[in-house]
């Protein structure tokens, strides 16, 4: 019988056969027996990928391939590993000049780096600061204004080169009338004299070496002329089915990522009562939803779409989409970053990297760029993972003008730390120590300023653990507090109302969780009875002797007189810098309001200090006699605290032990804390911002100053800049102090947006720019601290081997979910087509919306 010969067969005539080893010959003959039976334990998904052959390019004319068909030879096969090449996401490199060329991948993946390069785009950093070579007696460099002329021309940070993308991902075999060919793919092109016309006969005529690889690449795009589609003519019915089923999966996606929740179960086979989250809502959207129902019931068995690595791709074009709208927001505009690192819970360190710059509204924002795990913590790893997570994003290290870290050496570090790393590459990059670390440094110092605080927070600390250290002992304190809420409850002692007598606990305090001294000392004096009575049942119950000795201790501590009184004092004190705390953490808080909030809460403590004396005591007063604490005589002596009365230790009053070396020490060690710890509201950049404080009408405006200030960032005024600089300010200043729409502006970044609503921001465009460079300052570090409670919240210890870039893409979604639920379903799922080769194409219809799920079905 004649045999017939397939159609693929014509396309693979001129390329020299590779016989397959016996061992791959088994497999495959094993595969197509799991396949025919169904008895495959591989994914469908997968099978489909699998069973999808690579495009085909047609063969040029010269080329070694086309070649006439040689006989068999004698000559041994190549040898090759059974183990399967996989794709490995890191060997991607954003930089051209130091990607490893497309021919050394593995054939069988080839594609799929290929499609991975395309979805990330050329490198073409924005904003960077080309270096300047002499060439032909002057300085030249590169041109960012090539990258808008040429789309397809590529930038190498590392070589200073130019590099063609077409041509890397593409390149076809030498002719004799290509031009520079290996120099845009191997070397790149750094003659930057004659740079345009090389440019242009790079490109050539129509048949050139380059637009043949324009055209290849245009082609691997559009996979509906692929030879696949082709021979397997899908129908518009069937696609339209494609795209409902994977309407429904998405919908099941964007709920589990915004919620933080697992993906997989532990057992997903059909007969297992818990399948995981995903299994188990595409289940519940089947039973509620008769037309989603039809669609995944009826779906092939190679295309059910409810494969892991489905999950994974439609996260990654999730998160990725998401990522290009806030790349796509800040554009060419300057940042600042905000960085730090913790561990996560499969002990990896993971750096997290915030961006913070003002949009096209004057609205200061603060967005989550993403998270990578770092091999150690060192400056120079912490610099090298930063650099290419900014390359990575197509952002440059010389757009930013402000970084913000904690108080670690390694990120703070004057000589090496990240922030000099920075800074010797941009000088323009002002480092800012986080000041909700600095404030929280304060409340540490002053919680150890003297003995008798010491001793206070460590009884606090011990009352805490006693009362809370078994479960029967927390009940006896919720009930016991209930149980005294009702009863002041019914003697009108205290009020209902929304939200007012809540359950509540006691919470030990931190030194590194902010504002926790105040809360736990607040709690303390609201559950004050109820304490008591737990520490008197566990004096009578005690399992030991030292467990009754030490809640009698206790009691005894909390019923005298001073303990009361640095209770009082403390919640006073930690209440100013606990509402300042919560003003700094505020992503839109900028520099000029947190050294005005800064300023105004020293001065409240200053008076305190000179009049909260009688306060504190009337109220310590009060307390004292509504629990029937015993007060002593002010004017009866004491020993002093750290004297022995036997060998005849200096005695003072209680009047003068309690004002004068408790009240006074506390507030003095408060102020002289504050002065130290933000000392950087005396260095000459925010001397200089100070003058933008718009309070009582600007009354710090200075000119002159704001001049300075200006030439500080002389990489964004020149000298001719700063002359119209001095016009316009005076212009502003006459505008804002006359017109009543500026009076009630009390902040800068209130003053930003009233500049852009009534289009100031153009007519006083140096004003604006200027007062953008202050606002983009950070502040504080509390949204690098966030995106670390959303990782705990993604990944715990029942998922703990989470890869890194999941992790990343979940944490992106969840963070900006904001962003993420305004991306529309077809952007997302077009997104998700362009990532890898599908085998049914998205119809060229509009993508049906999420709610008709059933119209489909309908139809039929």
């Amino acid at each position: 019988m004649k045999r017939h010969r397939s159609i693929r067969s014509f396309f693979s005539l001129a390329v020299t056969p590779v016989m397959p080893t016996q061992s791959q010959i088994n497999t495959n003959l094993n595969l197509s027996e799991e396949v025919e039976t169904g008895a495959s334990n591989i994914p469908n998904d997968v099978l489909t990928e699998m069973s999808v052959d690579a495009p085909v390019e047609p063969p040029v004319e010269g080329s070694p391939l086309v070649e006439e068909i040689q006989p068999p030879s004698n000559d041994p096969l190549p040898t090759t590993t059974n183990a399967a090449i996989e794709f490995d996401p890191t060997e991607i490199v954003v930089d051209p000049g130091l990607r490893k060329p497309i021919e050394e991948y593995d054939i069988n993946i080839r594609d799929i780096v290929r499609r991975e390069y395309l979805l990330r785009g050329p490198c073409q950093p924005i904003g960077y600061l080309y270096p300047k070579k002499i060439q032909s007696g002057r300085k030249r460099s590169f041109l960012e204004s090539w990258f808008k002329k040429y789309s397809w021309l590529e930038y190498s940070v590392n070589e200073d080169a130019a590099f063609c993308f077409y041509y890397y991902l593409f390149k076809q075999p030498r002719r004799g009338d290509n031009f520079g060919g290996d120099a845009f793919t191997t070397e790149g092109v750094s003659n930057w004299k004659n740079a345009t016309q090389i440019f242009r006969e790079h490109v050539g005529k129509v048949d050139s070496l380059h637009n043949c690889a324009r055209q290849h690449c245009e082609d691997f795009r559009n996979q509906r002329q692929n030879m696949d589609n082709v021979i397997q003519k899908i129908t518009k019915e069937q696609q339209e089915e494609y795209l409902g089923r994977l309407t429904v999966i998405l919908a099941v996606v964007r709920f589990l990522l915004l919620q933080g929740l697992a993906f997989r179960g532990h057992d997903e086979s059909r007969t297992s009562s818990n399948k995981g989250n995903f299994l188990e809502l595409i289940d519940w959207l089947k039973m509620r939803d008769e037309g989603a129902k039809i669609l995944l019931d009826n779906a092939p068995g190679n295309n059910l779409l409810t494969s892991p690595f489905i999950q994974k791709d439609m996260c990654e074009a999730c998160a990725k989409l998401t990522t290009k709208v806030i790349l796509d927001d800040i554009g060419d505009k300057k940042f600042s970053i905000l960085v730090d690192e913790s561990r996560d819970a499969s002990i990896k360190e993971q750096m997290a990297v915030v961006l913070r710059y003002v949009n096209d509204k004057g609205h200061v924002i603060e967005r989550f760029l993403g998270v990578q795990h770092v091999p150690d913590t060192t400056s120079a790893a912490l610099k090298g993972a930063l650099d290419a997570m900014l390359l990575a994003h197509g952002l440059s290290m010389n757009n930013i003008r402000g970084q913000g870290y904690d108080g670690a050496s390694n990120m703070r570090g004057e000589f090496n730390g990240l922030q000099r790393l920075v800074l010797d590459e941009n000088p323009y990059a002002f480092y800012i120590h986080c000041f909700a670390h600095q404030l929280q440094l304060v409340v540490v110092s002053v919680a150890k300023c003297c003995s008798s605080v010491t001793d206070f927070f460590n009884y606090t600390t011990l009352i805490v653990n006693t009362v809370n250290a078994s479960c029967k002992r927390h009940d006896q304190l919720a009930q016991e507090h209930h149980d005294n809420l009702v009863r002041g409850l019914e003697n009108d002692e205290i009020f209902s109302g929304r939200g007012k007598n809540q359950q509540t606990n006691l919470a030990r305090p931190g030194d590194t969780r902010w504002g926790s001294h105040h809360k736990t000392l607040c709690r303390l004096q609201l559950m004050w009875q109820a304490v008591l009575e737990v520490l008197e049942n566990i004096c009578d119950d005690g399992p030991t002797s030292t467990t009754k000795t030490c809640a009698a201790g206790l009691l005894k501590q909390m019923e005298s007189f001073e303990f009361v009184l640095i209770m009082h004092l403390m919640i006073k004190v930690l209440g100013k810098t606990n509402d300042l705390s919560q003003c700094l953490q505020r992503k839109d808080q900028n520099i000029v309001h947190a050294v005005a909030l800064i300023g105004a809460t020293l001065q409240k403590v200053k008076d305190l200090r000179e009049h909260g004396w009688e306060e504190i005591f009337e109220g310590t007063k009060r307390f004292c006699a509504k629990h029937n604490i015993i007060m002593p005589n002010m004017l009866d002596t004491t020993i002093a605290r750290g004297r022995s009365r036997g060998r005849g230790g200096q005695l003072v009053t209680y009047q003068h032990h309690f004002h004068h070396e408790i009240f006074n020490v506390v507030l003095d060690q408060l102020i002289v804390e504050l002065n130290n710890r933000f000392g950087e509201r005396s260095t000459q950049l925010l001397k200089c911002i100070a003058c933008l404080d718009p309070r009582n009408s600007f009354a710090n405006f200075d000119i002159s100053k704001l001049v300075e200030l200006a030439s500080i960032y002389d990489a964004d005024f020149k000298p001719y800049d700063l002359i119209l600089l001095g016009e316009q300010l005076e212009t502003f200043i006459h505008e804002v102090r006359n017109e009543t729409k500026w009076s009630s502006c009390n902040d800068l970044g209130k003053i930003a947006e009233l500049m852009v609503d009534t289009g100031k921001d153009g007519d006083l465009d140096l004003v604006y720019r200027l007062i953008e460079l202050v606002l983009i300052l950070p502040v504080a570090t509390a949204s690098v601290e966030r995106a670390f409670s959303a990782m705990n919240i993604i990944k715990t210890e029942l998922r703990n081997k989470m890869a890194d870039d999941w992790l990343n893409h979940r944490m992106v979604c969840y963070i900006e979910r904001d962003i993420f639920t305004a991306i529309e379903n077809d952007k997302i799922l077009k997104h998700y087509q362009d990532m890898r080769k599908r085998r049914i194409q998205l119809p060229h219809s509009s993508v049906a919306s999420t709610s008709g799920l059933g119209s489909i079905a309908e139809e039929e």
